[in-house]
């Protein structure tokens, strides 16, 4: 594992949900609706029909709106980002998630980022796209930026971009495989704070 002082890193991009927020969407149960088997949704839409694709886009909007508008933050969310921010770092989220979806949430829970990167941006995780995207409209050299999330692409993407990987662990019993592909691993994001070098409050704040 890299390690890495808070003097060092110029960018901290996160992934929203299961990350910031508590993960809330059923990812079986959108399939099922979708008609899709199997594997990603979004790579899945994109091989059908123009007229599947709409039908289907809608399915999972819905699902989104829905998630999005009952969604929970993490733990020290909100409080981490504005203290990264205050440190005088760049924050950005980095979703497969739509804007719409986003926008709700930042609504709901006063969240404010420098850059919000969704979907509907272009190229998704786990192409380093994104983060290189980020990286770009921040001015910020990838190596010194952190990325954390809580799927294997957020770290597939992160570290293709040449990028500081984190998973964030906190909601799995047994780490899976791909998790040893992070730099580093966290089970929650005080433990993500320190390792940037960011005081938070004491322990019984949320």
């Amino acid at each position: 594992m890299r390690s890495m002082t808070s003097v060092d890193f110029q960018l901290v991009i996160f992934d929203m949900d299961g990350t910031l927020t508590r993960a809330n969407l059923n990812f079986d149960e959108i399939r099922a609706a979708i008609g899709i088997d199997e594997g990603p949704i979004l790579e899945a839409l994109a091989n059908m029909s123009d007229a599947a694709r709409m039908k289907a886009s809608l399915v999972l909007r819905d699902f989104e709106d829905r998630a999005s508008e009952t969604s929970e933050l993490q733990p020290h969310a909100a409080e981490l980002v504005s203290a990264i921010r205050e440190s005088g770092r760049p924050v950005a989220l980095m979703t497969r998630n739509s804007r719409r979806s986003v926008e709700i949430v930042t609504r709901l829970h006063g969240l404010e980022f420098d850059f919000v990167r969704t979907r509907d941006d272009g190229v998704n995780k786990p192409k380093p796209d994104p983060v290189l995207d980020i990286c770009r409209a921040m001015r910020a050299a990838p190596d010194s930026t952190w990325v954390i999330g809580d799927f294997h692409y957020d770290i597939v993407s992160a570290n293709a971009a040449g990028a500081i990987s984190v998973h964030l662990a906190e909601a799995f019993d047994v780490l899976p495989d791909w998790s040893s592909e992070a730099h580093h691993v966290v089970q929650s994001l005080r433990e993500f704070s320190t390792l940037l070098g960011i005081q938070l409050a004491d322990a019984t704040s949320s």
